[in-house]
């Protein structure tokens, strides 16, 4: 059935389905998440929690489950949840070197490629933190909300949210409606606001940093539910005063679960190294190999 093609009020009761069911998951795993775990590491034979980096065998893998396994068709960025709740600080707060080192190993070897907090040597003031929702950005001139919405499930999930009043940082995605391509079409819908003006040197180095951070692509994970996507930098913001140290378009807050209820939460947030630009922007989920 192609849920795109239903109307709203189909559109809401699949959201509430969809939620109701990785709400039973998170609390399996807050009950059974340790024998769950054991099970799979022993009898299942191919679940790889990635916890354990001296052990070499592990490095070049990633969260893998048999396919023929009994996890076949459980959310297996679940597990990842499972993972992060053992190297995540429970304050949202700046991780520390040795933390940040730990994370960005296991997002690499779990979704295959690669994940870092430095690229460039240039850096963020922060890789954890609070994420709030954001709105839709212009992305050529005349562009309006309405025009965002491709069908009826887009209007459902992301009309309300509106439209800035202002442009992005950067200016429009595309200098016209002619000259738009798929790929600005990905990187509106898959923006972050980020704090690009805290980071180390950024006055002192701005159209360097400007043109660095300018739709840098970047990996933020939901540490909670495991739930993840690969968003570019769209925009600078928000101001320190609200509180939040980052935002997220609402298809990203809904990719990792936040876009409903005070449309707030924390989040990890890594650069992507894609010198190829192989990494499509999106929901990622962990991967699988028989």
């Amino acid at each position: 059935m192609d849920f795109k093609s239903m109307s709203p009020h189909y559109e809401y009761l699949r959201k509430k389905w969809i939620g109701r069911h990785r709400t039973i998951q998170n609390k399996f795993w807050e009950k059974h998440g340790e024998s769950l775990k054991h099970l799979a590491l022993g009898s299942l034979g191919g679940l790889m929690l990635l916890t354990a980096p001296h052990q070499p065998q592990l490095l070049s893998q990633n969260l893998v489950v048999s396919s023929k396994n009994a996890l076949d068709g459980f959310d297996r960025n679940v597990l990842l949840a499972k993972v992060l709740s053992e190297n995540v600080p429970p304050e949202v707060r700046p991780l520390d070197p040795a933390e940040e080192k730990n994370i960005t190993e296991i997002l690499s070897r779990t979704f295959g490629f690669k994940v870092t907090a430095k690229l460039d040597n240039l850096r963020l003031n922060r890789n954890y933190g609070l994420i709030g929702g954001e709105q839709h950005l212009y992305r050529y001139p005349g562009d309006n909300l309405h025009a965002h919405a491709d069908t009826t499930s887009d209007w459902a999930n992301y009309g309300e949210a509106g439209i800035a009043p202002s442009l992005g940082a950067w200016g429009y995605f595309a200098p016209s409606k002619t000259s738009f391509t798929d790929a600005d079409k990905q990187k509106e819908r898959y923006y972050l606001a980020i704090q690009t003006f805290l980071a180390s040197g950024f006055a002192e180095n701005f159209a360097r940093y400007r043109d660095f951070f300018k739709f840098r692509k970047m990996l933020v994970v939901n540490p909670k539910t495991g739930q993840a996507v690969v968003a570019v930098i769209g925009d600078a913001g928000p101001a320190e005063w609200t509180g939040k140290h980052l935002g997220g378009s609402p298809e990203v807050m809904d990719m990792v679960g936040l876009a409903t209820g005070p449309r707030k939460g924390p989040v990890l947030y890594f650069f992507i190294d894609d010198p190829e630009n192989k990494v499509p922007l999106g929901p990622v989920s962990v991967r699988r190999e028989a």
